[in-house]
């Protein structure tokens, strides 16, 4: 496979056949969503991200097989079976992907996603090894929103892992401090109201802004 023709395609069936699961509340997590023949190359051409915080594929230069990636997360085969296996029309729904490829020590605490977001799909790109056993950067799925030990659930962020579920009051998550190389693909489907539109203009800014050199960082 030559890189200019690069494909991926996730396991959909998977997906398909994955449980629905209701503790702490409704969520659906794939293991190898990603398979375990395509991460190494997959691995090597993931971005490099210094910095923390959220970046739209558009601000980043991408290798041709995360770009093909990216297409499938954004695409209609994806979206067809979230929506039949959670009970939802998402067919007019906005989307909005984001990749990280850092955390920082501020990152993981305790929260609920905006209400802007229906739908919050995580795909994890980061190789398992012993230091995510040690649990710091493994997400918690929580029964409430003051004790993250209080959890049903905890995701190690490895391997091409998919999480997903429905956005609520109650579905806080969170993880233990970390800091360093976390890669994550971040894909939510949106409301259709204005606070999702104003959501979607700042994503389009910020690519934008973070393609942009600053002006007089001259150190």
């Amino acid at each position: 496979m030559t890189m200019s023709h690069a494909t991926i395609r996730p396991d959909y069936a998977a997906l398909t056949q994955a449980p629905v699961c209701a503790e702490p509340y409704t969520h659906i997590m794939v293991p190898h969503f990603i398979r375990k023949d395509d991460l190494p190359e997959l691995f090597a051409s993931l971005p490099q991200i210094n910095s923390g915080g959220s970046f739209p594929p558009q601000s980043l230069s991408l290798s041709p097989l995360v770009q093909a990636l990216v297409r499938e997360m954004e695409g209609p085969e994806l979206r067809r079976i979230i929506a039949d296996k959670l009970g939802l029309d998402l067919d007019n729904a906005p989307s909005m992907l984001t990749i990280r490829g850092r955390t920082r020590e501020k990152d993981g605490r305790i929260h609920t996603d905006s209400t802007a977001k229906r739908v919050t799909i995580l795909l994890y790109l980061n190789p398992a090894g012993p230091g995510w056993e040690k649990q710091e950067g493994c997400l918690r799925l929580l029964r409430s929103p003051d004790d993250l030990e209080d959890y049903a659930k905890e995701v190690q962020p490895v391997d091409g892992t998919l999480l997903i579920f429905p956005n609520g009051p109650t579905t806080w998550h969170g993880h233990k401090s970390f800091v360093g190389s976390r890669y994550t693909i971040q894909l939510n489907y949106m409301t259709e109201d204005a606070k999702a539109r104003s959501e979607l203009r700042r994503h389009k800014l910020s690519a934008l802004a973070k393609k942009l050199p600053l002006p007089g960082m001259g150190y």
